[in-house]
């Protein structure tokens, strides 16, 4: 992870694109961040885009691992979690 709450993703086919962590749980045992490509202290009242990723491991460089959460009930629960943590965002699927 970078300074700032900034992570950087590298997509399967080497692709890379900046997102903001707004926020991190450990739920079950697993970790979870809810990130989106815009930054948590912006003032917008726009909606923006927001995906939910699980840390799926760890490669010997350090690298973390995430997947984006696809699984319907899973979602549901984790977005409410963070819903829950943010009190002034409403999570929609």
């Amino acid at each position: 992870m970078k300074d700032n709450n900034q992570i950087m993703l590298t997509a399967e086919d080497g692709s890379e694109e900046a997102f903001f962590v707004w926020e991190k749980a450990e739920i079950a045992g697993r970790e979870y961040l809810l990130v989106s490509e815009a930054a948590p202290d912006e003032d917008t009242e726009e909606e923006a885009d927001a995906f939910i990723l699980r840390v799926s491991g760890e490669e010997e460089d350090e690298e973390v691992l995430y997947d984006v959460v696809e699984d319907e009930k899973e979602l549901l629960i984790i977005s409410k979690y963070f819903e829950e943590l943010l009190e002034d965002i409403d999570i929609e699927m």
